[in-house]
C-alpha cells in the first residue's frame, strides 16, 4: 500500500478530496496534474447519490493514477468496496458506517479514517476501534459542507501532544489560513475547494498549498 505517512514525517502532508460531482476522464487528467505538482499523501474519492456501478468505473480510473504516483487511495464511507477494487482504505463519518464494522470488511492492513468533529470523546473511540489517523473539523467555514460550529485548532495540539494516531484537519482550509493547523502538529490537511478552485489549476493549488506548510515553519 503506498505509505501515508503522519507524524514520523515531521511535515504535515496535503491529503486531497475529490469534488463530488466531475466529468470523469478529463478529471483523471486533472488529478495527475495535481499530484505530479506536489507532496499528497492520500485522494479521498468522494462521490455522491451514484450506483456501485459509477463508484466501481470511477474508481477503476482514478486508482491506477493515484497508485502510480504512491499516493494512497481512500473511498469516502464505501469501505465495502475498499478490497474488492484494491483500494487502500476508507474514511468513515459518524453517520457511516461504523469504524469498527469498517475495519472487519477491510481487515487489519488498509488505511481507516474517521470524523471526530470536535470531540475528543470521538476520537479516542475511534483510535480504540482501530482508526490509523482521526480527523477534526470544520476549523473554518467551508465551499462543499455547511459548518454549523467551527472547531478549535487546540484540539489538533492536544491530539498531537497525546496520541500516536495521525490526526487530520479539515474544513475550509486554504494557503492563506493553514499555518496556524499546521503549527499545532497535526498530520494531514484535507482540502478539495482551494485546490479545484484554485484559479490558475489543481496543479497550482497543490503548490500553493504545500508551499504554506513550509512557511508555516514546520
Amino acid at each position: 500500500m503506498p505509505p501515508m505517512d503522519g507524524g514520523g514525517s515531521d511535515r504535515c502532508r496535503v491529503y486531497l478530496i475529490t469534488p463530488e460531482k466531475f466529468d470523469l476522464l478529463p478529471f483523471a487528467d486533472l488529478l495527475a496534474a495535481a499530484l505530479d505538482a506536489g507532496d499528497v499523501a492520500a485522494v479521498q474519492l468522494r462521490i455522491k447519490d451514484v450506483s456501485d456501478g459509477v463508484w466501481k468505473r470511477t474508481i477503476d480510473v482514478l486508482r491506477p493514477v493515484t497508485q502510480a504516483r504512491n499516493v494512497a487511495f481512500l473511498l469516502n464511507d464505501r469501505a465495502d468496496l475498499v478490497v474488492g477494487t484494491g483500494c487502500d482504505g476508507a474514511h468513515v463519518g459518524q453517520d457511516d458506517i461504523p469504524a469498527k464494522e469498517a475495519r472487519r470488511m477491510m481487515g487489519p492492513d488498509l488505511t481507516l479514517g474517521v470524523t471526530c468533529k470536535g470531540s475528543r470523546d470521538l476520537a479516542m473511540q475511534a483510535g480504540e476501534d482501530g482508526a490509523d489517523y482521526v480527523a477534526f473539523g470544520a476549523f473554518f467555514p467551508s465551499t462543499t459542507k455547511e459548518v454549523t460550529n467551527q472547531v478549535d485548532p487546540e484540539i489538533l495540539r492536544w491530539w498531537a501532544d497525546l496520541m500516536e494516531i495521525p490526526s487530520c484537519a479539515i474544513g475550509g482550509i486554504t494557503p492563506e489560513n493553514c499555518g496556524p493547523l499546521v503549527r499545532t502538529g497535526t498530520d494531514f490537511l484535507a482540502v478539495a475547494g482551494c485546490i479545484w478552485n484554485h484559479p490558475d489549476g489543481p496543479a497550482a493549488g497543490v503548490r500553493a498549498l504545500n508551499k504554506a506548510i513550509t512557511e508555516a515553519g514546520v
